[in-house]
């Protein structure tokens, strides 16, 4: 993508990814980046799965209530669809960043979708778990992170020793990847706390 007529330089598009278990500052960390980026009048849109009702329908909020208004999508291919939509000019897309929050619940073809938009100068970034609660890799996050220009893995503190934690330990018997819940159905356990809490 060259510059326009109007001198608009070209942008250079990136992949970011922050991950890391529940309870350790990711949508936070989205957030300040989002913000910083509207501080400084970029075109920014953020996306959140549907099915992530926790706090709000229509917003991303963090565990420490701060929030951005979103658009909810069920697919990944909806974020695509979305910006095209919302696209005016013919020399790249409109927004100048495009985040995406909870992206674990979103499908494989998010890696592609991510891809599409950084190759047309849109910076991403990109919120998630990389780990479910059995300790397995979730959804497209490590694909994500196996493609990201910049990866940053954040911690929670272990609720038993204090240590970093390393997984989002299930406090509820349910066996399904996917279970929305907070701190009555999850809590961040480092790996050896984790070890005794499954006995594993």
């Amino acid at each position: 993508m060259k510059a326009n007529l109007e001198g608009e330089k070209y942008r250079q598009g990136r992949i970011e990814v922050v991950c890391g278990s529940m309870f350790s500052g990711k949508t936070e960390e989205l957030i300040r980046r989002i913000k910083r980026a509207t501080f400084a009048r970029q075109r920014v849109v953020i996306f959140k799965p549907q099915i992530d009702t926790r706090y709000s329908e229509e917003e991303v909020v963090s565990h420490d209530r701060n929030a951005v208004m979103s658009v909810p999508l069920s697919t990944s291919t909806e974020i695509l669809e979305y910006v095209q939509n919302h696209t005016t000019s013919t020399e790249g897309y409109d927004f100048d960043v495009v985040g995406i929050d909870e992206a674990q619940f979103f499908g494989m073809d998010l890696v592609e979708v991510c891809n599409q938009l950084a190759n047309n100068g849109v910076r991403v970034i990109i919120a998630g778990l990389d780990m479910d609660f059995q300790c397995t890799p979730f959804g497209p996050i490590p694909a994500l992170c196996a493609v990201a220009d910049e990866v940053t893995k954040v911690h929670a503190i272990c609720v038993k020793c204090g240590a970093l934690a390393y997984v989002s330990h299930r406090l509820v018997h349910d066996q399904n990847q996917v279970l929305i819940g907070e701190q009555t159905e999850y809590e961040p356990l480092c790996r050896e706390c984790y070890k005794k809490a499954t006995n594993k």
